[in-house]
């Protein structure tokens, strides 16, 4: 809905897919770590059999995170620097847990009640509510998140109730984002 308004996007999910893609040097790493059960007949990482693993073995996930998160955070802030919008959005699930809200002006957190986040990723990625609990569990709780929040979306509503919350944000963003720019070319 952001993008639609005018603001840019970087999608840390997409970095994240991006950096182990067939070819990536990542890929080939979490293969040495993980073994052939990460990789499908078609030579590409099988996120459903790495997923069992890591969110059945916090000490794997530690391993996996140590070979992405890295990866992601550099090429995320590429995407970044050259991003071109009004504003620009960095949309990273995991924010709190990687330490990203320290390299951003502001925090938006997109939130809704707990079995309502589990129900959507049980449908999302075709997962057991076991599974689903899983990679719940292995994120900074709730209140963690909301507490980083400068603005937080509630999207537990009507569709037109999140986009008339997005609307109102855009303005302030846009807002935000002209007093930035005027105080970057006086410093010039």
């Amino acid at each position: 809905m952001f993008v639609r308004l005018g603001a840019a996007l970087v999608d840390t999910d997409a970095v994240a897919r991006d950096v182990v893609a067939r070819g990536e040097p990542a890929l080939d790493e979490v293969h040495r770590a993980f073994g052939d059960v990460v990789i499908d007949d078609r030579g590409e990482l099988d996120r459903r059999a790495l997923r069992e693993i890591i969110f059945s073995d916090a000490e794997r996930r530690r391993e996996l995170e140590a070979i992405l998160h890295p990866r992601i955070r550099e090429r995320t802030l590429t995407l970044l620097d050259i991003a071109e919008g009004a504003y620009v959005i960095a949309a990273v699930p995991l924010l709190v847990e990687t330490n990203f809200a320290e390299l951003v002006t502001r925090v938006l957190m997109v939130d809704c009640p707990a079995d309502m986040q589990l129900e959507r990723l049980m449908q999302r990625d075709q997962i057991d509510r076991t599974a689903a609990e899983a990679a719940i569990g292995a994120q900074a709780d709730r209140a963690a998140r909301l507490a980083t929040a400068d603005n937080i979306i509630d999207n537990s509503g009507c569709r037109a109730s999140t986009r008339r919350q997005v609307e109102d944000l855009h303005v302030r963003y846009l807002d935000l984002a002209s007093d930035r720019r005027a105080r970057q070319g006086r410093a010039e």
